[in-house]
């Protein structure tokens, strides 16, 4: 299909002898006015070059070339000026508008036919370069997506993994994930972390946090799905886990061409979920800041998740009362900022508990339990 032109000129010869030049070539379109003019820009078959005279009545060419530019579907049309002024300051400012070249009259067919042909190449190759970008664009953004959804179903396949070896915990890892990502965002204003909270820190937390436990795979069935107290022994090997699931994330870290941010996370998180603010936990006894912000987050949805469900060993606990217990962990075992941020936004925390409770009649029945 020929290329549309648009001549603009108030002058009906101007436009006989353009027209005659031209439309041999081209699809040609008419206008003898300035607001017709762009009326006709808009219209379709939309033009892909204007040849816009300057001298016209009412609205002058300058006029109509600085309404083009203000319009979205019109401003990456190429314009040229076609007039009798044709004195440098007069086309410098043409030029500075916007305009691409500045024929002078009376008018030169052969001149006039190569500068169309040379614009019109130019906007081809221009529209040619923008249609690729914006495929190659379209094609990236499809890939990141589908990576995203890629690691998203291998994070939560894995996650399922740990959590077939201990099924009594439903919906646990759907809920810590809320619970940890509503901490953050609570914090994320604090001055002790607003540092680290930014958004895409929190959005990392959230994606990494059901990978929390999956080293409980490597606990031994005898002590995971044991339904009475663990010895000395057996709770020495249990708390391996901690260490069992940085392993096997390091090890996926290594793996993988380029480091991925998700993975460090995740290795703090399943690391150090267990450790206490005082130094009493495990498996490193790391103490205050010196346990990583991820896993502080967990470890206080990890164990108020605990309380609040049923296992094989206990009642659930009502909310309000693990909230208690909770609050009185503030200093000893919870990063006391941590604590509030959770006091704060305790309404949030029953919802999420409600909204992905587990189902009592679907329940697994096998004798299992979660241990902290």
């Amino acid at each position: 299909m020929p290329s549309t032109l648009l001549i603009v000129d108030d002058e009906p010869s101007n436009l006989a002898v353009l027209t005659k030049v031209l439309q041999p070539h081209y699809r040609v379109r008419a206008a003898n006015s300035g607001a017709r003019a762009l009326q006709a820009a808009q219209s379709s078959p939309m033009p892909d070059l204007i040849l816009l005279d300057v001298m016209m009545p009412g609205m002058d060419g300058y006029a109509v070339l600085s309404r083009l530019r203000e319009q979205p579907q019109t401003r990456n049309i190429p314009v040229i000026f076609v007039t009798a002024l044709d004195d440098e300051t007069n086309e410098e400012h043409g030029l500075r508008l916007g305009a691409v070249d500045y024929i002078a009259k009376p008018i030169k067919p052969a001149i006039v036919q190569a500068r169309v042909a040379a614009h019109l190449e130019l906007k081809q190759a221009r529209d040619r370069l923008s249609n690729e970008n914006a495929w190659l664009e379209a094609e990236i953004a499809r890939r990141l997506s589908d990576n995203l959804v890629i690691q998203d179903a291998s994070i939560h396949a894995l996650a399922y993994l740990a959590e077939t070896r201990d099924p009594e915990t439903g919906n646990h890892i759907h809920r810590t994930q809320q619970y940890v990502h509503t901490l953050a965002w609570e914090l994320s204003d604090h001055a002790r972390f607003n540092r680290y909270l930014d958004p895409h820190a929190i959005w990392l937390l959230t994606k990494s946090a059901p990978l929390h436990d999956i080293g409980k795979v490597g606990i031994p069935d005898h002590i995971l799905l044991k339904p009475g107290r663990l010895t000395d022994e057996e709770m020495a090997i249990m708390r391996t886990h901690a260490q069992l699931g940085a392993e096997a994330i390091e090890k996926a870290e290594r793996a993988v061409a380029r480091p991925l941010e998700f993975l460090g996370t995740a290795k703090e998180i399943a690391h150090w979920h267990h450790e206490k603010w005082d130094g009493s936990g495990y498996p490193d006894g790391l103490k205050g800041d010196a346990i990583p912000i991820p896993a502080r987050l967990m470890a206080l949805a990890d164990v108020f998740d605990a309380l609040i469900n049923k296992r094989v060993y206990k009642p659930a606990m009502p909310p309000d009362e693990a909230r208690a217990i909770i609050l009185d962990g503030a200093g000893t075992h919870f990063d006391p900022d941590v604590a509030a941020a959770f006091d704060a936004s305790y309404e949030d925390f029953v919802a999420i508990a409600q909204r992905y409770r587990d189902d009592e009649e679907t329940a697994p029945s096998r004798e299992s339990r979660a241990r902290n």
